[in-house]
């Protein structure tokens, strides 16, 4: 049995690039490429709710979608129960979305921050725990 941390990555073709840069950069993680698989011009909700699903059903802890805006992608993986999936541009949002607020997806807008940013805000993303406490009342008013 693996112990590695098991992540879902998904990306449209605007995310394309910056999604096989990380799971290239992932390497030491269990990383399930749930698309898109060339830079042709996708719908980004084919590949938000597959990397949703698989998180909300429990296979995988974490999920990284990205797209050019991250809007689409979250606005899609945010349909789904137990999905808590936080637009981050910057690494102290991705911090606080773990912390706070119990993202389990981190949407990522590839027009947006450079490579570097990217990989610094998913390893932050991935390696911060959620502090419960009076944020874990709010977090379970979340799901309608």
């Amino acid at each position: 049995m693996s112990t590695q941390l098991k992540i879902a990555i998904g990306a449209d073709h605007a995310g394309f690039a910056c999604k096989e840069l990380l799971r290239d950069f992932l390497k030491d993680f269990e990383v399930q490429d749930f698309g898109a698989y060339s830079p042709d011009s996708v719908d980004y909700p084919d590949f938000a709710h597959p990397v949703a699903s698989a998180v909300e059903n429990g296979e995988f802890p974490f999920g990284i979608l990205i797209c050019g805006s991250a809007n689409g992608i979250a606005i899609a993986t945010n349909k789904h129960q137990g999905i808590r999936a936080a637009i981050c541009w910057e690494n102290e949002l991705a911090s606080l979305a773990r912390q706070h607020n119990d993202a389990n997806i981190i949407c990522i807008p590839a027009r947006f921050v450079s490579e570097e940013l990217a990989k610094e805000m998913v390893m932050t993303f991935l390696n911060t725990a959620f502090e419960g406490g009076r944020h874990a009342k709010r977090v379970a008013k979340i799901s309608c």
